[in-house]
């Protein structure tokens, strides 16, 4: 064997009770597993290296159901925001705009409508243009040799409709239809695992039901999910997560929930009616999980916030609209008074609206401060300060939006459907927390300290179920014959490193991560492993 965690607690994935193990791994899998009491003449592991387990629990890789990784994954070889994590796989491709498809025209417009997601990349030489094209570009990142972490990838339908029909908000011709539906099969065909929507985000929410219920249904001819960031999640939320249920319903589609909750006022204790909906859709034969981030402000763009109208022809044109000073007061009225589709419905409160992040260094000094403590020092208005953030940085400014709500949270990540997606943006001077620390929080704060999930419910959640949506047929389980992606933390001492004060702290309790049976953290530090690959789609079962 290469390796045997002698002693170690076994929490297997199941949600079964943990139990004492030694478990042996081998050639990048899993080869022996023998309880502690096993009958006598089963002779206990032996191998290459040993490491005392003792006190330690070993759980399978953690799998990041919502990452925002694209370019990351291919900028930075250590990745250390998520391996430290103990995250083996991410799902990326989120929220309806990636890198692929593309052709020169779209990548260049994408590039520019995501760069506070992920930068320009300036520093990527953007050689693909489809998704197998990409996806080979994983598997051969960094000369060759591989890239952080497992990566799967979702084809995004904004992107997808960027190619086909362009910037505009109009019902898509029958050609372009046709256009779109060979592109989500040739995406699925080359190994994406689904489709992604970010239906408050420019081109994909101008996709009437109609357009993306027939894009599911490619999606599941292929066997994929679909993985909405639907029409709101504020103002109209429970009606969002209706018109999702029931779009895929039609579509027989799986549907996988994009970080599922329920934000602003309006939805203050109303996750119940959430899990209601979802139980009487899963109760009459509906395939449906979710995912969510232990945190309560969400993160984003500011120019996310605007309305739609006010996005149409893409980045250009939203430039020209805001420095139009009839048609920025019309913008502004939208945002503050009436609520856009952009803020989910409802007016946007300039005082829980927090600058992260900022790609002119010369803005900086706005990092950290929200837009109603910027204007009060600058002695003007809040939109006065919003309008010249947008145009000074080119729509590439990130925020945090304070307006969660910890009983939704917690309410959410107890159901039987629930998996762990961080939603990190690793870009910006001050990035959400959830980025660098959402695995380690799930398993110190709402594990250990408020009890809210046990340890073994919590592990299934980050593994086995993630793994299950992903029909990985060899991972997110600790068995014999998996692959060793697994994760060895101390249960009494992990926890988060990340704060909103220092965001990319890196966790403590977590010494040991395996990837396909090579260490990415040794004794708590990165290694210079790229175990990583892209894991493409199976075929349906």
């Amino acid at each position: 064997m290469d390796v045997v965690f002698r002693d170690a607690e076994v929490v297997d994935g199941s949600g079964e009770p943990s139990y004492r193990a030694d478990v042996a791994v081998g050639d990048g899998r899993i080869t022996s597993i023998v309880k502690e009491g096993a009958a006598a003449g089963c002779q206990r592991p032996r191998g290459g290296r040993e490491i005392d387990a003792e006190g330690l629990v070993l759980a399978p890789g953690f799998i990041d159901m919502h990452a925002h990784s694209d370019l990351a994954l291919l900028r930075d070889p250590e990745h250390t925001a998520k391996a430290a994590q103990g995250v083996t796989l991410e799902v990326i491709g989120q929220d309806g705009l990636s890198y692929a498809p593309v052709d020169d025209r779209t990548l260049a417009e994408v590039r520019r409508a995501i760069t506070g997601w992920n930068g320009y990349g300036e520093d990527i030489d953007f050689t693909w243009r489809s998704v197998g094209e990409y996806l080979d570009r994983l598997d051969h990142g960094f000369g060759g040799e591989g890239i952080a972490v497992n990566a799967a990838y979702l084809i995004p339908q904004g992107t997808v409709r960027m190619l086909a029909v362009g910037w505009e908000d109009r019902a898509a011709t029958a050609r372009e239809l046709d256009r779109m539906r060979e592109l989500v099969a040739a995406g699925l065909r080359e190994g994406a695992v689904g489709m992604s929507s970010g239906l408050t985000y420019t081109p994909g929410m101008y996709a009437k039901d109609a357009e993306l219920t027939e894009l599911c249904r490619v999606v599941a001819s292929y066997g994929g999910y679909y993985c909405p960031h639907h029409r709101s999640y504020g103002a109209g939320a429970l009606r969002a997560y209706e018109e999702m249920v029931a779009l895929t319903r039609e579509a027989g589609c799986a549907l996988h929930l994009a970080h599922a909750t329920m934000n602003f006022g309006v939805n203050e204790g109303r996750a119940p009616e959430l899990l209601s909906l979802l139980d009487d859709a899963l109760a009459s034969g509906a395939d449906i999980t979710l995912d969510t981030y232990p945190y309560t402000p969400g993160c984003t763009t500011l120019v996310a916030m605007l309305p739609s109208w006010a996005s149409e022809g893409g980045p250009k044109a939203i430039l020209a609209r805001l420095e139009d000073e009839e048609t920025a007061g019309r913008i502004r009225h939208h945002m503050e008074v009436l609520g856009t589709d952009g803020c989910h419905g409802v007016p946007i409160e300039w005082d829980t609206t927090e600058i992260s992040g900022v790609t002119d260094p010369a803005l900086s000094s706005y990092v950290g401060r929200t837009i109603a403590r910027s204007a009060e020092m600058l002695g003007e208005e809040p939109w006065v300060t919003a309008r010249r953030l947008l145009v000074e940085d080119r729509l590439g400014s990130t925020i945090l939006q304070h307006v969660g709500h910890e009983e939704n949270v917690r309410t959410i990540m107890r159901h039987r459907v629930h998996t762990g997606g961080s939603d990190g943006i690793l870009r910006g001077d001050k990035p959400h927390p959830r980025a660098y620390g959402t695995f380690p929080h799930y398993l110190g704060r709402y594990v250990r300290e408020l009890g809210v999930l046990s340890l073994e419910e919590c592990v299934a959640h980050l593994t086995a179920r993630p793994a299950a949506r992903l029909r990985l047929a060899d991972r997110g389980r600790v068995r014999e014959g998996y692959r060793a992606d697994l994760v060895l933390f101390d249960p009494a001492t992990v926890a988060a490193g990340s704060t909103y004060e220092a965001p990319r702290t890196l966790p403590t309790g977590i010494p040991y991560v395996l990837i396909d049976g090579r260490f990415v953290i040794e004794d708590g530090r990165r290694t210079d492993a790229l175990a990583g690959r892209a894991i493409r789609r199976a075929a349906p079962r």
